[in-house]
């Protein structure tokens, strides 16, 4: 009890309790205490942390790599866009996980016997004559088994005679302000898996959230190295193409030979009830804020075609939830397809040979219609030809979390708060009481 209300005010009874516990431990022994230092005992920890070998070591499973984007400018001229002339700015120490090792641990892991392996439709019967179809869970939902389907239909090598499952990946990606002071900040990658129940997928302590990678930004002095090669700064257009130019080399480093071969034939892993199938990862969703929705599916930021799903019009916004509106979104999807890699492929070939700006008639002849962005899209590039029916735009689902309670929403309530301020009186008081 002394040790407890001594020094710092913070030490509560169940750290008392938990000192108990250590104390009573049968291998504890009173003379080490004696002799105890923290600082000596951090200088060991920190030199067992540094041993390779070393299970618990703190890179353990995660990678660093490197990444090269083009630096370019308007009015010079390249013979192509491989040309070796072309400087490059290289980025390192990407920190990332393999995306087959974390299914290969989570199939082999204890938690794959709650998994939903084989999708199913769920209904309501609400009367003797009225049948609704019920959307819950990932691993009920049309999609799951589209795709289910899908991989079932793909030819199978003799003897292959394992259960086919589509293991539901599920992804999310935020950039988050570490400290209230300061720039210090993180840009993680996280991958669920839809075979699991939201009920269980949504608890912090149940582990189903896996960290992949984590993205940095453009080092803080790119201007100086833009300069020291064109003895000018660079454009604002020019700054946002290298930071999509970023992401999407990291998502190509993530989307590595080993996943595009699993994603085309499988890979065979023991589960944990010991029965082997043959684990085909799909992607489901991203979920992010609008701002990186736009940054991974190469769409210009509120441009003329806002939305990374649909050719919605920015004019046509204002009749959201109308019939034509929820017709544009179904007839008016935006395609992964060779007409899209064209008119990719076409500006981007202005820009390196002919030297011209990204904003450029010239670039917006082939871009402005679709509001898109001259920058190849990772998951295009690398499962375009992997599997027909895949179309990367579709995955950029509407986050409520972001998109309305911490944008919309918030905004509005802040505003009507203004109001109440502005009225005087006691109507502040009022909504609290309310």
């Amino acid at each position: 009890m002394c040790w407890q209300y001594s020094g710092s005010t913070s030490k509560s009874i169940s750290e008392l309790n938990r000192l108990w516990s250590y104390v009573n431990d049968p291998l504890f022994n009173p003379a080490d205490e004696i002799s105890f230092s923290h600082d000596r005992e951090r200088k060991l920890i920190e030199k067992y942390l540094r041993d390779q070998s070393n299970p618990f070591r703190a890179d353990h499973g995660w990678l660093r790599s490197s990444v090269e984007i083009p630096l370019i400018k308007e009015k010079v001229k390249f013979d192509s866009e491989d040309d070796p002339e072309i400087p490059k700015l290289t980025i390192d120490n990407i920190l990332h996980r393999s995306i087959i090792n974390i299914i290969k641990s989570v199939f082999e892991d204890s938690i794959s016997s709650t998994f939903h392996m084989t999708p199913f439709q769920q209904f309501w019967n609400a009367s003797d004559d009225r049948i609704l179809k019920v959307y819950s869970e990932a691993y009920s939902s049309p999609e799951m088994l589209d795709a289910y389907k899908q991989i079932n239909s793909l030819p199978r090598e003799a003897g292959d005679n394992y259960e086919r499952v589509v293991a539901s990946l599920m992804l999310w990606s935020d950039a988050t302000q570490l400290v209230n002071f300061g720039d210090a900040s993180l840009w993680p990658v996280y991958l669920f898996f839809g075979n699991q129940s939201k009920y269980t997928r949504g608890k912090p302590t149940s582990g189903a959230c896996h960290h992949v990678a984590y993205i940095p930004k453009l080092p803080d002095n790119f201007q100086d190295i833009y300069v020291q090669l064109y003895e000018d700064a660079s454009t604002d257009e020019m700054y946002t193409h290298c930071k999509r130019e970023l992401m999407h080399a990291i998502w190509e480093l993530l989307l590595d030979e080993d996943f595009v071969r699993a994603y085309k034939y499988g890979i065979l892993i023991e589960c944990a009830d010991g029965i082997t199938r043959r684990i085909f990862p799909r992607f489901f969703t991203y979920s992010a804020d609008y701002p990186e929705k736009v940054l991974l599916a190469c769409v210009k930021f509120l441009g003329q075609c806002p939305c990374p799903r649909c050719l919605v019009k920015k004019t046509d916004i204002p009749d959201m939830g109308k019939d034509d509106d929820m017709n544009t979104r179904r007839t008016e999807l935006r395609e992964d397809n060779d007409n899209y890699r064209r008119k990719v492929n076409k500006a981007r070939k202005l820009i390196f040979t002919q030297g011209k700006r990204l904003n450029s008639k010239y670039v917006a002849k082939y871009l402005k219609g679709e509001s898109l962005v001259p920058t190849r899209n990772a998951f295009s590039e690398r499962l375009s030809g992997s599997d027909e029916a895949f179309n990367f735009f579709l995955l950029f689902i509407v986050d409520l979390l972001h998109e309305f309670e911490l944008g919309v929403w918030k905004a509005i309530f802040t505003h009507l708060m203004r109001i109440l301020h502005a009225a005087g009186g006691t109507a502040v008081q009022e909504l609290n009481w309310r």
